[in-house]
């Protein structure tokens, strides 16, 4: 039996209709989202009556938002102020310090390059490397990394991420940070695992990127993304220069702490420009992710190639809970729609972008708080801006009315991510299965499919129950709908 499967979002956010470069000819429509969305924010905290009363309430110095559909910005809005105890608004021209966003931009440039013939992606990285080399060692030596196992994710790298520097701080170099000369490590970035056969976030392996675009081209990344990304699509509040070089703006939003205090003098620097030293504003990123679209739409464009889009949203891995390419992730389903996107946590400030594959919608979020303020704000808002603005469509798949009592007892109990360490709790009730929580931290219905095989809303990946073959221990592995690779074991049930 076929029925659809629909589940409607229901949490609502304020939303405000950008004045202009937006769409004109709906703004009726636009005009009755909008009041959805601030009437649904008030009804869910009686105490707040407006955006700004809101955010004092959730402890979110600042907010900025734009919001594209069918290819066009049609509204943005921005609200709180840029730093703690002054009158100074943020407002559309306001750029935040998108973190981890510029690892998205950094991959779009490389892939760019390639294009141009100017690089190769496919070769050792070691080839385009000058002023320090990555060490060898067992692993290397069988497969070398190239700038695609680096741009993926999948090099084996080590160097997570990096702690922000201010003015008055001595700045390390890009050969000082790749050497471990910094506060957060103290051992030259490696290689831990065969390139190419798993996954691993490594923002030291963008640093190694950033070095070879820089020595084999003699231009610095900043300069090369303004020339081919920022200037062409008309990004002009959008920059990788640094606070402490010329070129930097003057109109940015300060971070802050998890008590609501100025981070420092508030404005991050960020030698490791590659993985996280962007700054922009929800505009101008919009403008990016639309190219993407269009791009991918196989529409006209000037600056980013169908193949270029292609090239770095196409699923490389599922390792990533369900999917991700050059930088870009491919595992959301809001909406049942496919989407590509980007987070950005850099202490006290970030943001996300998203873009649907199809159709040419989507949302770009920026605020000036820690992760634990901002992002259930961010996520909010990105909910309730796919329910208001009716991007949701049924998951139409060809569920079984009911599954076998064997596999209900099978299936239930508590499984663990193996790389994680997060916990889901399996759960039956009336011949209904639950996970608890899922991806957002809810519960999610699962629906049967047959052959231990269940889809759940708004996720791109079916759920298998199976033994790993691997260690004969049994599973809920997840399978990327769409995706001609095998199942990724990712919860291990646990015993009762």
């Amino acid at each position: 039996m076929r029925r659809a499967l629909a589940k409607a979002l229901s949490l609502i956010i304020v939303v405000l209709i950008f004045p202009s470069g937006c769409k004109e000819d709906n703004g009726t429509e636009i005009d009755q989202k909008k009041e959805m969305a601030i009437n649904g924010l008030i009804s869910r905290d009686s105490t707040v009556k407006s955006v700004e009363e809101f955010l004092v309430a959730r402890g979110l110095k600042g907010l900025s938002v734009a919001v594209f559909e069918d290819y066009e910005v049609i509204w943005a809005d921005s609200w709180g102020f840029k730093e703690t105890g002054t009158a100074d608004s943020v407002n559309l021209e306001t750029a935040f310090s998108t973190a981890s966003i510029s690892k998205g931009v950094t991959a779009t440039l490389l892939a760019m390059l390639e294009e141009e013939g100017l690089m190769d992606l496919n070769v050792p990285v070691n080839n385009y490397l000058k002023r320090w080399k990555l060490p060898e060692n067992d692993f290397t030596k069988e497969v070398p990394v190239t700038l695609e196992h680096l741009l993926s994710h999948m090099a084996g790298t080590t160097q997570h991420g990096f702690a922000d520097f201010y003015e008055g701080d001595t700045i390390p170099t890009l050969v000082e940070s790749l050497q471990g000369k910094l506060p957060r490590y103290k051992e030259e970035i490696s290689v831990v695992f065969k390139p190419g056969t798993t996954w691993q976030y490594s923002g030291g392996g963008y640093v190694i990127v950033q070095m070879a675009v820089e020595d084999h081209l003699g231009k610095s990344l900043a300069d090369l993304a303004a020339e081919r990304l920022f200037i062409p699509l008309g990004m002009s509040r959008t920059t990788m220069k640094q606070p402490n070089e010329e070129g930097f703006p003057q109109n940015v939003a300060r971070a802050h702490d998890e008590e609501g205090k100025l981070i420092r003098t508030g404005i991050p620097i960020t030698p490791q420009v590659a993985p996280s030293g962007m700054w922009s504003t929800p505009k101008d990123m919009a403008l990016f992710m639309i190219e993407m679209q269009k791009a991918l739409d196989g529409q006209k464009t000037e600056v980013i190639s169908r193949e270029v889009a292609k090239r770095v949203t196409n699923i490389i891995t599922v390792k990533t809970l369900g999917g991700s390419g050059l930088a870009w992730e491919r595992f959301h389903g809001f909406g049942n729609r496919e989407w590509f996107s980007h987070g950005g946590a850099n202490t006290g400030t970030g943001g996300y972008v998203y873009g649907t594959m199809e159709g040419g919608n989507g949302m770009v979020f920026f605020g000036n708080g820690p992760n634990g303020i901002r992002i259930p704000v961010l996520d909010q808002l990105r909910n309730s801006i796919v329910a208001s603005h009716g991007w949701h469509k049924p998951l139409d798949l060809d569920v079984r009315d009911s599954i076998p009592a064997s596999l209900l007892n099978k299936v239930t109990g508590s499984y663990q991510h193996v790389l994680y360490n997060a916990q889901v709790q399996v759960t039956e009730e009336n011949g209904t299965l639950t996970v608890n929580p899922f991806f957002g931290g809810i519960p999610a219905q699962l629906h049967y499919l047959g052959d231990n095989v269940f889809a759940v809303e708004e996720f791109p990946s079916n759920l298998v129950f199976q033994v790993n073959p691997e260690d004969g221990e049994f599973y809920m592995a997840l399978k990327r709908r769409g995706f001609q690779g095998e199942a990724d074991y990712s919860f291990k049930k646990l015993e009762q």
